[in-house]
């Protein structure tokens, strides 16, 4: 093999993970909101784990009846299946992004689109748990005032079921709403800061 050959062989290796020094520093920057990102989601699942042993404890916090027990309790086996069903999923992004090291372009873009995906699974979560909230709510309420004297004798009117669902509607989008500005806050954010990195990476 002469000079010329391996000259042709060098010329036709592919180039598309190589970092150029000028562009480390750059991808390099994309770590600070990852680490972010991690933080956040680090504090993420002690709340929600606290949350979840919490709401196990509520029937006996609360003094419910007995009769009401099973029922509660049937209800928070299915919000408790849901709720280890997606956290199970966001720990494991959660160990992807703290394994990464961003050396390449590659790196960042799969890092970029598994950090939105996983946003999308959040949000996914949280919506899933807004209707046990809701109802989770309603038979408190039902309870408490359930206490007061004729209250099962009193027929219920049409503006009181009308004044219900409107409460359920805005609870549902304002729950919503939230839920949005949280994930914007905590983790989106940050994936903006990424992309903005990829995007400055695209025009050199």
């Amino acid at each position: 093999m002469d000079f010329n050959d391996i000259q042709k062989q060098w010329n036709n290796e592919k180039t598309d993970n190589v970092v150029l020094p000028t562009n480390l520093k750059k991808i390099e920057a994309a770590n600070t909101p990852l680490d972010k990102i991690r933080k956040n989601l680090k504090k993420e699942f002690f709340y929600q784990i606290l949350s979840i042993v919490f709401t196990g404890f509520v029937p006996l916090i609360y003094d419910f009846p007995k009769e009401l027990i099973p029922l509660f309790y049937l209800f928070f086996s299915l919000f408790l299946a849901i709720c280890i069903y997606y956290l199970v999923k966001l720990y494991l992004f959660y160990v992807r992004i703290s394994a990464i090291t961003m050396k390449t372009k590659d790196n960042l873009y799969e890092t970029y689109f598994d950090i939105r995906l996983n946003m999308e699974l959040y949000k996914t979560f949280g919506f899933a748990l807004i209707p046990f909230i809701i109802l989770s709510l309603i038979g408190f309420l039902y309870y408490k005032f359930s206490k007061a004297p004729g209250f099962l004798t009193s027929e219920i009117t049409n503006f009181q079921m009308i004044g219900v669902f409107s409460i359920v509607v805005f609870s549902f989008l304002s729950m919503g709403i939230a839920l949005e500005v949280w994930v914007n806050r905590f983790y989106g954010k940050y994936a903006k800061q990424i992309r903005q990195v990829l995007d400055e990476l695209k025009e050199e």
